[in-house]
């Protein structure tokens, strides 16, 4: 449970909450399992604080420094978190559906089981980030930075991911159906085994990429470029291949039953 000493100072708005944590930085707050629905946190220090179960519905925290805290289990329910800093933040099974994070820093945070799904996440930075299982069906990110993320067994069904870096993340297993991945750059993406049914992958970067035993029947994946992509495995049953460049892929056992191949300059 919170404490109360701590509560009524961040309930006595921002000055005297900045103050109070300057004269006292070695005092860890506790907010935990605090009801802040709705509150006015703009610009907020909250670094390496307690929130865990905090419900923040609405919580109005654009800017907010949130960097180490613990957000466990919180209700960030449609909160406003543009261009907050959650860098190495613990938001393990946090409920952030629908929640605005655009230009917000998510680098090394632990998002494990979170519901992120219909979130907005624009242009996040989200590198090195654990996001092992969390919901981001439906989910905004399109320009985000998701460098080396942990993304295994994630459902990214009908998320925008158009232009997206995904340079080197593991996507082992994710759910991508229906996804907006335009224009998104899958250097190294290692994609085993992931679903990408009906994906919209047209001009992709895929170089290197690991789509072993990966799904994609009637995905788009014209003008991709999938030189020494290892498709091995893969269905890419009624997928659309016009113009890709498929130079130097591994292509055993794929299944291009009734797929549309590209011109045969591009898969010597």
């Amino acid at each position: 449970m919170a404490n109360q000493e701590h509560l009524v100072l961040l309930k006595a708005g921002a000055v005297t909450w900045t103050e109070w944590r300057k004269k006292n930085p070695e005092i860890q707050p506790d907010l935990s399992a605090a009801n802040l629905q709705g509150d006015n946190l703009r610009g907020a220090d909250l670094q390496g604080v307690n929130l865990s179960k905090v419900d923040l519905t609405n919580g109005l925290l654009v800017r907010a420094n949130l960097s180490n805290a613990e957000l466990s289990g919180a209700n960030l329910y449609k909160a406003l978190l543009i261009e907050a800093n959650l860098t190495a933040t613990n938001l393990s099974v946090a409920n952030l559906s629908g929640a605005i994070l655009s230009q917000a820093d998510l680098s090394d945070a632990n998002l494990i089981g979170a519901d992120l799904s219909e979130a907005n996440l624009t242009g996040a930075t989200i590198a090195h980030a654990n996001l092992i299982g969390t919901d981001l069906k439906g989910a905004n990110l399109r320009d985000a930075d998701l460098d080396a993320a942990k993304l295994i067994r994630a459902n990214l069904c009908f998320a925008n991911l158009i232009e997206a870096n995904l340079i080197a993340a593991d996507l082992g297993e994710a759910s991508l159906y229906g996804a907006e991945m335009l224009g998104a750059y899958l250097y190294k993406t290692d994609l085993y085994k992931a679903n990408l049914t009906k994906a919209h992958l047209s001009g992709a970067y895929l170089l290197s990429a690991n789509l072993n035993e990966a799904d994609l029947s009637q995905a788009d994946l014209s003008w991709t470029n999938l030189r020494r992509a290892n498709l091995a495995g893969a269905n890419l049953r009624k997928a659309n291949l016009r113009g890709a460049d498929l130079r130097g892929a591994n292509l055993s056992g794929v299944n291009f039953q009734e797929a549309i191949m590209p011109d045969s300059s591009k898969h010597n």
